[in-house]
């Protein structure tokens, strides 16, 4: 089996998006044909978690949701559950942790978690510092640091908002 994992950004630019969503499918095409079984772990947070669950169940691999914490749905915008829903009732597995409320730190978990358990890590990110603790450049550092096979993938030139 070879263990996927994402981390990147929620919000992708209309120009970048091309090339981020040709990118995923291409490295999940790859993953797909070097293992029998491909697990696909994620956060389905919007934007990068979710386009890469989506691609990744396309290719045929398992999804594991990673929830960082109890009260992770009410992170969403109303209109953005159900995107949410879709891929978590599409997931073969669910991981829970045990954070009452969801903040930095549990999203540094989450993204710890995912780390820990992928043999690749793709990493939809501008290059920039974290926005936040647990943002995509703390993961990438973090997976880096595990000895972890990163892939960067932006399109150069393209600022996110």
């Amino acid at each position: 089996m070879l263990t996927v994992g994402v981390t990147g950004h929620r919000s992708i630019p209309d120009e970048a998006y091309p090339l981020v969503r040709g990118e995923l499918a291409a490295e999940l095409g790859n993953a797909a044909r070097r293992s029998d079984t491909v697990e696909a772990l994620s956060s389905l947070a919007v934007g990068a978690d979710q386009l890469f669950a989506e691609l990744a169940l396309e290719c045929g691999a398992r999804l594991t949701a990673v929830s960082p914490g109890a009260d992770y749905e009410a992170t969403f915008a109303p209109e953005e559950l159900a995107g949410y829903h879709r891929l978590l009732w599409r997931a073969h597995a669910h991981v829970r942790l045990d954070f009452p409320v969801v903040d930095d730190d549990a999203y540094y978990a989450a993204g710890a978690y995912i780390a820990e358990h992928s043999d690749l890590v793709l990493a939809v990110w501008d290059g920039l510092p974290a926005r936040g603790r647990g943002g995509t450049g703390d993961m990438v550092a973090y997976a880096r640091s595990l000895g972890k096979t990163v892939v960067v993938i932006w399109q150069a030139g393209v600022r996110r908002p």
